[in-house]
């Protein structure tokens, strides 16, 4: 295909100033691919992002425009020098961090905290996915999609490899009550991961009911809205007085950390994704001399995006409904709006192809 000279594009100048604008389309130079961008989805990292652009854009090494969005895949249609494990045509996704492969975590297997943390999207370094083209540079871990997967799943295998991942540190068991604060996007791939570990109960907490229903439907034992019910007391009742064995808090909000340090039994494992707008502050004597607890981060999805995929394919991941509103780049400021606010939002998608 013909790749146009030029391209729209979501982008981030000094300021920082977020705009839509018409910049030179990339082209792949050696060990880089090019893709035409099928669409991208809006992380609440986006938002949080955009919220306060100063911290997260502000850089003295940035360059002159940034291009948010690391929730994208799409179609090659230019490779540069030396790739031979894709061909123009395939349907890929790369995964969210660039690893630089030389530092210690690279070395030893862990790429996904690279020194470097060069996560699409983010800082300019490299630019994301809320265009129509992009560009996966050398060292980019690519892996191909099934050329007829629809958008609706392609466009989670981002957030549910995230959501794996977050799973796996938990090591849920089939004799744990698990406890999921959160059943947004994140949280219902975490939900369909916890599913085929099997634990004895699966507990989903979120403020908002339409959610709640999702997080039934998608095979959650027991759902509680803690906007209207004692839900640490309810876990205790559930469990003999003693609290859940594993919470994973997926929320990003304070409120949700001092709910799970109050509802997890002693020797319990906290497993935290959420990212935070502002610093929670806790009483740690709870997490040390009163219940000796497990506490773990949870970052990137490594390792996952292979299983993710196949899982989505084959339906043992649920996706139904959990893309809610798609947007063409021009609309951007609203799909943000939408995802920041709209209670019917669970995942807004841009589409670069939309029509406006």
């Amino acid at each position: 295909m013909q790749i146009p000279e030029t391209m729209k594009a979501l982008t981030v100048r000094p300021g920082p100033v977020y705009q839509l604008e018409r910049i030179p389309t990339p082209r792949a130079g050696e060990g880089e691919v090019l893709i035409k961008v099928e669409a991208c989805g809006i992380c609440a990292g986006d938002v949080k992002a955009r919220q306060k652009a100063g911290q997260m854009w502000d850089r003295p090494d940035n360059p002159d425009h940034s291009i948010p969005g690391h929730e994208f895949f799409g179609t090659v249609v230019e490779i540069g020098e030396g790739i031979t494990a894709v061909s123009i045509g395939d349907r890929v996704i790369s995964e969210q961090i660039v690893p630089c492969w030389n530092c210690r975590f690279c070395k030893t297997g862990h790429y996904w905290m690279c020194r470097e943390s060069n996560i699409y999207g983010f800082r300019g370094n490299p630019d994301g996915g809320m265009a129509e083209y992009m560009i996966f540079p050398a060292g980019a871990i690519i892996h191909k999609l099934p050329a007829d997967m629809p958008m609706e799943q392609a466009v989670l295998i981002e957030p549910y490899a995230c959501g794996k991942h977050c799973v796996d540190r938990s090591k849920a068991g089939n004799e744990d009550v698990v406890v999921l604060s959160g059943a947004g996007c994140l949280g219902l791939g975490m939900l369909g991961a916890l599913k085929l570990r099997q634990p004895k109960q699966i507990i989903v907490l979120d403020v908002r009911d339409d959610r709640l229903a999702k997080a039934k439907a998608f095979g959650a034992d027991l759902t509680m809205n803690p906007a209207k019910e004692p839900v640490a007391d309810q876990v205790r009742a559930l469990t003999d007085g003693l609290g859940c064995d594993i919470y994973i808090e997926a929320t990003g909000y304070p409120q949700s950390v001092e709910q799970g340090l109050d509802m997890i039994r002693s020797l319990g494992t906290f497993v935290e994704f959420g990212v935070f707008n502002d610093k929670v502050t806790t009483d740690w004597t709870v997490i040390g001399d009163r219940k000796e607890l497990n506490v773990l981060g949870s970052h990137l999805g490594p390792y996952c995006y292979e299983p993710v995929i196949e899982w989505l394919a084959s339906g043992k991941l649920p996706s139904d409904g959990v893309v809610t509103h798609q947007f063409p780049l021009e609309r951007w400021e609203e799909a943000f709006a939408t995802a920041q606010s709209d209670p019917q939002a669970i995942k807004v998608v841009l589409v670069p192809g939309l029509q406006v």
